[in-house]
């Protein structure tokens, strides 16, 4: 009886250790992904401040 306790213990010590470690890193993928959105808003308005100038200088050519 004392081993299946010690056992049991053994399991759910197992299993606080796997929910802090995906704990963690799902604070960290988090943290990835407000960064990763941040870059594309940036590279979007990137883009379109490209797309408003060549637009501009494709409405001066002749034509």
């Amino acid at each position: 009886m004392e081993a299946e306790f010690n056992s049991l213990e053994a399991k759910v010590a197992q299993f606080v250790a796997l929910c802090e470690r995906l704990r963690a890193e799902n604070i960290q993928l988090r943290q990835e992904l407000l960064s990763a959105r941040n870059d594309a808003k940036r590279l979007n308005e990137k883009i379109d401040g490209a797309k408003h100038k060549l637009e501009k200088l494709v409405s001066r050519l002749p034509g």
